[in-house]
Formats: C-alpha cells, structure tokens, sequence
C-alpha cells in the first residue's frame, strides 16, 4: 500500500492509484510519513471545509519567520483571522476586478502566440503557460520586468519543497532559494511604503483589519501566495488544458463547432486534470472519517485529484466530456479557503484557448514526446509540451 502511494509522485497518471485506493483503503495512514491519506469526494470536501476539525494552521510556530513566509498568509490561517486578512485582498480579486484585466490578458496571449505562430509549432507550457501568469500577477503587484525569471524559480523552488504535515522537518522549507525570496519582497515593501504606486502591494500596505495594519511578516505571507498561486495554479491549467485537448482531438473539434462551451470545457480540465492534487490540513481533535479514527493533531492530506474522479460524484469519471453538467469539482478547493485567485485563472485560460482556437485549426503533440512532471506533491502539470499546429 505505501508503494502506491509514492506511485502518485512519480506518475503522469496517477488516477488508477487513486481509483484503488478508493475502492480498498478510502482513508489510510501512511506509516512512513506518518500521515492520513483521504482520497473519496465526501470526506476530501469535509476535510477541506470543516474548519471546526481541520486546522490549516501546518507551519507550528514559525509565522514569525521571513523564510517562512507561508505560515503567516491565510492559506495556512484559521478563523476569524482568515475572514479578516481575506476581506483585504477580495477586491482585487471580483468578477470586475478580474473582468477589467481582460483586455491586457489578451495583449499578452496575442503577443506570445505571434511567435509560435511564426514557427508552427510552441511549448504550451514555456511559451505561453508559463510567461502569461506571471507577467499578469508581476504586474498586479508591481514587479519590475527584469525580475519575472526570479519570480518562476521561486515559484518552482516553493511548490517543489512543499510537503505535508506537521511532522514534516521545518527545514525543508528553509534555504538560499527562500530567504532571497523573502528579503526580494521585503524589500519591494519597503519601496512601496517609500514610494505608492498603483499596485496591490501599495494597497495592501495601506489596508487595515479593525483599525489595525498588516504586520510585515503578513504583508510577506500575501506576496508569495499571489506569486505561487497565481503562477502555478494557471501555468497547469492552462498546459494541462493543452494536453488534453491533443490527447481528446474529437474534444477540440467539438470546441471548435460549438465555442460557447469553452467554460464548461475548463471546468472538465480542472475536474480531470486539477492543477492542485492535494491539500493538507491538521486534525484538531479526534475525528472519524469513512469508519477511521484519526487522532487529534494529525496531518491530514486531502487529495483533490482523487475526488475529482470519485465514480460516486461522477459518471464514467475517466472520461474527458466537455459537455459534463453538473461538474462540482474540487480543484480550487471548498470552503472559507476555496482559490481567491480561481476567477483569475479561469479568464486567463479562457482568453489563451479563444486565441487558440481562433488561430489554429488542431495541434497534436510533437513527435517522440516523452512527459516529465515535476516532483512535487501538490500540482499537477507537465515541465514542457511541445506541440505542432494542424490546419
């Protein structure tokens, strides 16, 4: 049993893993990293919403740390603290907000398909998945052009080092990559306390929760979450939409014929190939789940990617069908924790693949492609995907 649950770190498709581990062991603990694995769509959805039971609170007493950025941002907060340092970054983050993005989403779409274009050919990831999230959240946060390469190796360093659990060594979050990280947006602060702009770090620095302004090791904790989750969560969307749409050629055809059901298509991309596979959490008290006592205090991992294809939640779940309705699926989450940034994420796709369905008849995948996905436990998407225009 512990075989197959480091199969779902090293493989591409980990979904059979997550099949057998429904069927046999719904909730397990994992002897050698000494956590609980939950793996079917009832208990990952209450895992991640009951907060009366399940902490987020996974970095012990490290909030205070500037290479530990992470314990102090709301994706490791609780209630009420949560509520509060949520309700400072929601504006930026509404349907309107987002909406007014648009046309600079697009200017940067067009700019990089030109050059696959010319060529006939891209890397869906380095060419476009890549570069479009992280000049948009860049430029959100007022991030000068030349350091957009830093904001990738720190995103990649972040979500590779990651792990589950309190039991998990505090040093695997530590390290050069780390602290240059977080002296970059201390100083980016300190800037900004100098000299506003008409960014969000200037708007963060100008906020208050109940007549009280964010610490600075929060302030740090908000400007690494946008960079990782603006970065990673859509960079994988986006490729991962890629891939299954060269895998699904009769599914692009589909698209192609009918646009209109480009929302319902990313939302099916999110279901089948969810950019965050898991979330971890920490019990607060004991807590039985699927007939499992889990004790009090024990790291708990929610694996998203395996609701998603739970065949109690969804019919022939294996199947890509852009057309599936309804599709509650749980790839940003459930809760008081669910994306702040999934409306983001969803225009920036929706943006790249009108573009490309526009421009290009079909694509398949280059000739003698060999995937690779990058070590990390939390996303899912691919280093490269290199694909051929068609028609």
């Amino acid at each position: 049993m512990v075989s197959m649950l480091f199969d779902i770190e090293r493989t591409l498709n980990p979904f059979g893993v997550y099949e057998e581990m429904r069927r046999s062991h719904p909730v397990y603990r994992d002897p050698l990293r000494r956590n609980w694995n939950v793996f079917c769509y009832e208990e990952v959805q209450r895992v991640l919403s009951d907060t009366s039971i399940f902490s987020s609170r996974f970095s012990g007493d490290y909030a205070g740390d500037v290479d530990a950025p992470f314990a102090a941002s709301i994706i490791s907060t609780d209630p009420p603290r949560h509520r509060q340092l949520r309700s400072l970054v929601t504006q930026a983050f509404t349907p309107r907000a987002v909406d007014a993005l648009a046309p600079r989403i697009s200017a940067i779409v067009e700019e990089l398909l030109d050059g696959a274009a010319s060529r006939g050919r891209m890397d869906a990831i380095g060419d476009l998945g890549y570069p479009l999230p992280v000049i948009v959240i860049a430029e959100m946060l007022g991030i000068p052009s030349q350091d957009r390469e830093k904001f990738k190796r720190w995103s990649d360093f972040t979500v590779q080092t990651a792990n589950f659990g309190t039991e998990i060594e505090y040093e695997r979050f530590m390290g050069s990559e780390m602290m240059e990280m977080g002296m970059y947006f201390l100083n980016m602060i300190e800037q900004r306390r100098q000299e506003p702009g008409d960014d969000l770090i200037t708007g963060l620095l100008n906020a208050s929760v109940d007549g009280e302004q964010l610490s600075q090791i929060e302030l740090l904790g908000f400007c690494v979450l946008l960079l990782v989750a603006g970065n990673e969560t859509t960079t994988n969307l986006i490729g991962n939409a890629v891939q299954c749409f060269a895998e699904h050629p009769e599914a692009w055809e589909e698209l192609r014929a009918q646009p209109d059901l480009l929302p319902q298509a990313i939302e099916e991309v999110l279901r089948y190939r969810s950019p965050v596979q898991a979330m971890f959490r920490v019990s607060k008290s004991e807590v039985e789940l699927n007939g499992q006592r889990i004790p009090a205090q024990s790291s708990v991992i929610a694996w998203i990617g395996s609701a998603n294809h739970d065949e109690a939640v969804f019919a022939e779940p294996e199947r890509f069908d852009i057309q599936r309705a309804p599709n509650k699926h749980l790839a940003f989450g459930n809760g008081i924790h669910y994306c702040l940034g999934a409306p983001l994420a969803r225009l920036e796709a929706r943006i790249a693949l009108e573009a490309m369905l526009e421009r290009f008849g079909g694509f398949a995948l280059e000739e003698g492609f060999v995937p690779r996905r990058p070590p990390s436990l939390i996303v899912y998407g691919l280093k490269e995907l290199p694909v051929e225009f068609r028609g």
